[in-house]
């Protein structure tokens, strides 16, 4: 005895619309993949660029000013995962520490600034994620903006400008 039993239209949709819950999900785990394989194979080289542009345009900066004490930045490479520390002195004192995320695919990029008239110091802190830039290229995005970054030229110079202006964006 052969026993057939009609399906219920409701359930069809409900299948449906799973098998396209399947195959979005099955993309967006695609495009991670993808991205996590692009970070691990440019994003050391980006963050290497970010730190050879820093030093180059600090000591660009300095040479500018040669023998202003208060413009002589100085970049400390010596932070753990390749991250790096830039810091102006006084009158106008800023420090800048870029770290990296392995974990999230981003750089944290912490300013302090110092004023001088004894106020507590301002605090802030800008994300900058790795993205997939299309055709196997990845790029840096500032969160908060949505800006991007081809280089690290030029990201150098949006984290330089309120370091050595000392002045918060």
């Amino acid at each position: 005895m052969n026993t057939s039993v009609a399906v219920a239209d409701w359930i069809r949709r409900v299948a449906d619309d799973e098998r396209q819950r399947d195959i979005v999900r099955a993309k967006q785990t695609e495009l991670a993949a993808r991205k996590d394989d692009l970070v691990a194979r440019q994003g050391r080289r980006l963050l290497d660029e970010l730190r050879a542009a820093v030093v180059r345009d600090a000591g660009a900066f300095r040479d500018e000013f040669a023998g202003d004490r208060s413009r002589d930045v100085a970049v400390d490479l010596g932070l753990p995962a390749g991250g790096f520390a830039v810091h102006k002195p006084p009158p106008s004192p800023v420090a800048l520490t870029v770290t990296a995320s392995a974990d999230s695919a981003s750089l944290i990029c912490s300013y302090r600034f110092t004023p001088t008239d004894g106020m507590p110091p301002r605090e802030d802190c800008v994300h900058i994620m790795f993205v997939d830039g299309g055709g196997e290229t990845l790029r840096m995005k500032h969160n908060g903006t949505g800006k991007t970054f081809a280089s690290g030229d030029d990201l150098s110079e949006f984290l330089l400008v309120p370091v050595l202006t000392g002045r918060p964006r």
